[in-house]
């Protein structure tokens, strides 16, 4: 089978060299040259694996060969890489907040709203019971509150735009599907330039929440739903498909997707993906499809300059 690993250092840490990729390669079967997609950061190395090849086992035994230093792995079929769809998760996912926990520390009620999420995401809770919950002790907070926790709490991750535009620049669809609210994924939509998002959304009475999300509740189901339809609408098929998130939600959407990663994951969420990515930023979605970062979309649509992916 022609498999190739993929090998990205975060640059904040550490720079992939020459040695690391040799001490790689002689881990592997019939291994090629490596090829770099970015001169110490990013480098894959196509090799041949048999059908009944643990690969697992193989990754974790290059981790053990590299000392466990923060290099992510992965290792996947060297086939149709490029993907048409990018299906991704928004909170500690595209950002790097929990949009209803810094709306209930903004409210005064964060350490409440933050031990439920974390027990939520972590596949301990039922995230619908659990997304009832936290609005709840949001009853009665001027509607207000959700655009200055906009202006003053959210930040993107470093990567989610270049991820979208330069997959929208090859020709994929990217949508944005959150179990979050649509008050914030349609502010991370039009900046990332996502083609669709889908969000639950705050029932406003009087210019107050009233503590009660607009039925139905989108949680896990609806993202597997989400991703199955965008592939059809597309006329595209699974094997075309990438998906992105952190949290017990996201598992069946990312096992679906036939490259799911968990980004910086709760660890149920890195045990059932197929790829995680622990040290990087969202630009190693890239180069797991063979990007190189001079082919990177470094400019928004509107032609401003993408600043956030490196410090």
């Amino acid at each position: 089978m022609n498999t190739v690993l993929i090998a990205i250092a975060p640059q904040d840490k550490l720079k992939l060299t020459d040695q690391h990729v040799s001490n790689i390669s002689s881990q592997l079967n019939q291994p090629k040259p490596a090829n770099w997609l970015s001169d110490g950061e990013a480098c894959e190395v196509e090799f041949t694996a048999g059908e009944s090849d643990d690969l697992l086992s193989l990754e974790n035994k290059i981790h053990f060969k590299l000392d466990n230093i923060p290099i992510d792995l992965a290792i996947l079929p060297n086939q149709n890489r490029k993907k048409k769809l990018l299906v991704a998760d928004m909170d500690s996912t595209m950002i790097g907040q929990e949009c209803l926990d810094e709306l209930a520390d903004i409210a005064g009620v964060g350490d409440k709203v933050k031990q439920i999420t974390a027990r939520a995401m972590a596949g301990e809770l039922d995230f619908e019971a659990a997304l009832t919950e936290r609005m709840k002790l949001l009853a009665g907070m001027p509607v207000e509150i959700i655009t200055r926790t906009i202006s003053e709490r959210i930040t993107l991750t470093p990567g989610a735009v270049e991820l979208v535009q330069t997959m929208k620049a090859n020709g994929a669809y990217c949508g944005l599907i959150s179990g979050g609210f649509s008050n914030f994924t349609s502010y991370i939509a039009r900046l990332c330039g996502f083609d669709e998002e889908q969000a639950n959304s705050f029932e406003v009475k009087d210019g107050k929440l009233t503590g009660n999300p607009v039925p139905p509740i989108l949680g896990k189901k609806a993202k597997l739903r989400a991703i199955a339809q965008m592939t059809m609408m597309n006329a595209l098929s699974f094997a075309d498909t990438m998906a992105v998130g952190d949290g017990a939600n996201d598992i069946a959407m990312l096992q679906r997707a036939n490259i799911g990663v968990a980004l910086h994951g709760k660890p149920i969420v890195r045990e059932s993906a197929r790829v995680r990515i622990d040290h990087c930023d969202l630009t190693s979605l890239l180069f797991l499809q063979g990007y190189k970062r001079s082919e990177f979309v470094t400019t928004t649509s509107k032609g401003v300059e993408i600043t956030t992916s490196r410090d």
